[in-house]
């Protein structure tokens, strides 16, 4: 059974990656990933704020003081002296982990603003990324903001690391502007060789019982696909770019779900960490056989079948009537 596929121009062998997380923090653990069948590996982010950090003196009495600065390096996932070290050693962790693994190893710049810190992205290239993936992750709070201007933000950021980097770059966006649609048309055009959809909501949230505000993080579920799938479908053959499928995959049917609504790859974090690395090799295996079952001699067939594209309905107010009208006959 043909698993390969094409994403960011790169030929993967297969078209499950394992996104940024903890089981592609580590060479070991790359490397485990690439023996289950991963087509590829993102690994953790360097975020903006590290590396202003690092780069300016000046950062490092902010965040012994207030503002937003400083908050954000107070709850960076990484112990504050690694604040300096951490770019280093991530250098060399794409090393290791593209030298050894056998598989494209993409590495990942998160940030909010445009500016020089995005230069680091030639570090990764020359360090051996295979591409690199910006995650832009800009909860847009300010209820003054205009959709609009949150989008515009997206577009640019990405010119900063494009110009620094002769490898792709994929851009991972959160549903959260006002037109995901529009902001992926617009960084199609300003040059995102793919785009991941979508980041998932990780704020803070609201204990009741203990009265407190508390970390808002749970592992994804598929019924938080839909939302990606929706927009991968409308996207598939309209845009340029590759298109990646994030969030809501547990099962081999959640991945083939995307690929029919016409990902080019499906990422997952929370199955593995779930189940371990190599429930990645259960995912394939599964695959495999659906595509068995369906008749199709390989992935690529099954890709975009039930897009927009392919003339299936447009989610819209349809769908939305419909989905009323199988809930009122279920429930009544």
């Amino acid at each position: 059974m043909d698993l390969a596929t094409t994403y960011l121009g790169l030929e993967l062998r297969t078209p499950v990656i394992a996104s940024a997380g903890p089981p592609t923090a580590t060479a070991d653990g790359v490397r485990a990933l690439a023996a289950a069948g991963a087509g590829a590996v993102v690994l953790p982010s360097v975020f903006e704020e590290q590396l202003r950090f690092q780069a300016d003196p000046g950062a490092r009495m902010a965040a012994a003081g207030t503002g937003s600065f400083a908050e954000a390096l107070g709850r960076l996932p990484l112990p504050r002296d690694s604040f300096e070290s951490w770019p280093g050693k991530y250098l060399r962790l794409i090393g290791e982990a593209a030298r050894t693994s056998g598989i494209p190893v993409i590495a990942s710049l998160n940030g909010a603003t445009p500016g020089g810190w995005s230069d680091y992205a030639a570090a990764m290239e020359d360090a051996g990324a295979a591409a690199i993936e910006l995650n832009v992750y800009d909860l847009p709070g300010d209820p003054m903001r205009s959709a609009r201007a949150s989008e515009a933000g997206y577009a640019e950021m990405l010119p900063h690391v494009r110009a620094a980097v002769n490898i792709p770059v994929a851009v991972k966006l959160a549903p959260f502007s006002g037109s995901p649609g529009e902001a992926a048309f617009v960084l199609d055009q300003a040059g995102a060789d793919g785009l991941v959809l979508f980041n998932r909501f990780l704020q803070t949230d609201i204990d009741a019982e203990a009265l407190t505000v508390s970390a808002g993080f749970g592992l994804s579920a598929p019924g938080e696909a839909a939302l990606p799938r929706a927009w991968i479908s409308l996207l598939r053959g309209r845009v340029r770019c590759s298109l990646a499928a994030s969030t809501g995959v547990e099962t081999a049917a959640d991945v083939a779900a995307y690929l029919l609504a016409g990902a080019d790859v499906v990422m997952t974090t929370s199955a593995l960490l779930r189940h371990g690395p190599g429930y990645l090799s259960d995912l394939l295996d599964g695959l495999r056989d659906w595509l068995e079952r369906k008749g199709f001699s390989g992935a690529g067939e099954a890709r975009g079948l039930l897009s927009a594209e392919a003339g299936h309905p447009v989610p819209g107010r349809a769908g939305y009537l419909s989905a009323l009208d199988r809930a009122a006959r279920s429930y009544g």
